[in-house]
């Protein structure tokens, strides 16, 4: 096909989804399974327009589903705004590492004893597909700074902090397939700094670019000022600042995105809005009481209306970006399922989705303020996606090659997929009937607790 053939079938499937997103939403169907199927229809197994040999473009692949997934941490970590010790913040903490290693160490078992790899390789396959992939988590995760639904805020956090918890365990099996044992201790002492060094380095700079940015916007009553070239610079900053400092960038973007809430959340309580609830134990976000295109330069006079305009407008920015990554690289990963498809795949997918992932998540949150229903919804509900992609095409980039590499491929190729159409399908339809049942109960939310805010 040649760039005009492309440009028209792009504006038909734009224009298509415009007119089906109602229908979608009525029905057990995600936009992501959409795009995945025309993946496949113009990959190999279908019109044959589009082939992609993951080996041959791991770098290009791993630069562009890196991409993806720091904007999908960054604006993930902006709708996260309870306070950091919030007891539903310990418990995604504990999901981002307890489940975590959990679900490493089951997986790797289960690819060890039942597909025969190495430990090594199960050790890598095991830390590619463990983490829940930001990308696709929309469907699962809040949608707003308001939501504080127990399930979705819990599956927030852990999307936003496992990325950076498993890269560490994808680069100790890259070093044990190498026979690089003789640097483990140089392997733990790196990521002691690298994992709390990424969330501070992040941390402070949203933060701190966010208070100074209000500030100015206040100051100087810029109602014009583009607030997706802040959300964009904080990506690209937080990032590449923290890798330069050899700490992880995906800690570091996820909370550069939570320290520019808390700017909002800072100003917010120093100047809140006529409209806001007084006395409250948090006050509501600013960026949905204010609308950014009824804001003049007099209304930025008050400090609060300047933070929902700039929260606001990066959301905005932050939504239309992560739909447009979603189409493109759902739609590649159809291409690449269309010639990497494992049936030990399938059978590895089902035994980690029904059993290590569910154990994983109920054993890490014993003793928390969950309930079996809500433990047993967030260890069903985690999607696998981009991140898998990006982590195989970093390995795949990084020493994984020959018959490990196309088995590897065909493996985390299977299992997104299957995780793309199973919980695609089930999502909606469970949390709507949980939502339902939250109601009849009046079940608490992961409400602001005074005294414990930080």
């Amino acid at each position: 096909m040649n760039f005009l053939q492309w440009t028209l079938a792009v504006g038909v499937l734009l224009m298509l989804m415009a007119m089906i997103s109602g229908l979608l939403q009525r029905l057990p169907i995600a936009s992501s399974q959409v795009y995945l199927l025309v993946g496949l229809g113009v990959g190999p197994l279908g019109m044959h327009w589009l082939d992609l040999d993951l080996l041959a473009h791991a770098r290009w692949v791993e630069r562009i589903t890196e991409l993806a997934v720091v904007a999908s941490l960054f604006f993930g970590g902006l709708k996260l705004r309870l306070p950091l010790l919030h007891p539903c913040w310990r418990s995604s903490y504990r999901l981002a590492t307890l489940a975590m290693l959990l679900s490493i160490a089951g997986a790797a078992a289960v690819a060890h004893l039942l597909l025969g790899l190495s430990w090594p390789s199960s050790l890598l396959l095991a830390a590619i597909v463990a983490p829940t992939d930001p990308v696709l988590a929309g469907m699962v995760t809040v949608d707003a700074a308001s939501d504080r639904d127990p399930v979705r805020y819990l599956l927030s956090g852990e999307a936003g902090l496992n990325d950076g918890m498993a890269f560490p365990f994808v680069t100790l099996g890259l070093l044990l397939l190498a026979g690089g044992t003789a640097h483990l201790d140089a392997w733990a002492l790196g990521y002691l700094w690298a994992i709390p060094a990424g969330f501070a380095i992040g941390f402070l700079l949203g933060r701190g670019t966010g208070l100074l940015v209000i500030r100015l916007h206040s100051r100087f009553g810029d109602a014009t000022a583009p607030s997706d070239f802040l959300a964009l610079a904080l990506m690209t900053l937080a990032y590449a600042g923290a890798e330069m400092l050899h700490a992880l960038g995906f800690v570091a973007v996820f909370a550069a995105g939570l320290g520019l809430r808390r700017a909002e959340l800072t100003v917010s309580r120093r100047s809140p809005l006529p409209q806001a609830q007084p006395r409250a134990p948090l006050p509501p976000p600013a960026d949905e009481l204010v609308n950014p295109n009824r804001v003049t330069e007099n209304d930025l006079d008050e400090p609060a209306v300047a933070a929902g305009v700039v929260v606001a407008e990066a959301l905005n920015f932050g939504d239309t970006l992560e739909r447009l990554l979603e189409a493109s690289l759902m739609i590649l990963v159809g291409v690449v399922i269309a010639a990497n498809w494992s049936t030990d795949g399938v059978l590895f997918a089902a035994i980690f989705f029904v059993l290590v992932r569910p154990l994983s998540v109920w054993l890490s949150l014993l003793g928390t303020a969950t309930s079996a229903r809500q433990r047993a919804l967030i260890g069903w509900l985690g999607i696998r996606g981009i991140g898998s992609v990006y982590y195989l095409a970093f390995a795949l980039g990084h020493g994984l090659g020959g018959e490990a590499a196309r088995t590897m491929s065909a493996l985390v190729a299977t299992v997104i997929a299957v995780s793309v159409c199973v919980h695609g399908v089930t999502a909606q339809p469970l949390l709507k009937r949980y939502r339902r049942d939250m109601r009849r109960r009046a079940e608490p939310l992961c409400a602001a607790e005074p005294g414990r805010e930080r």
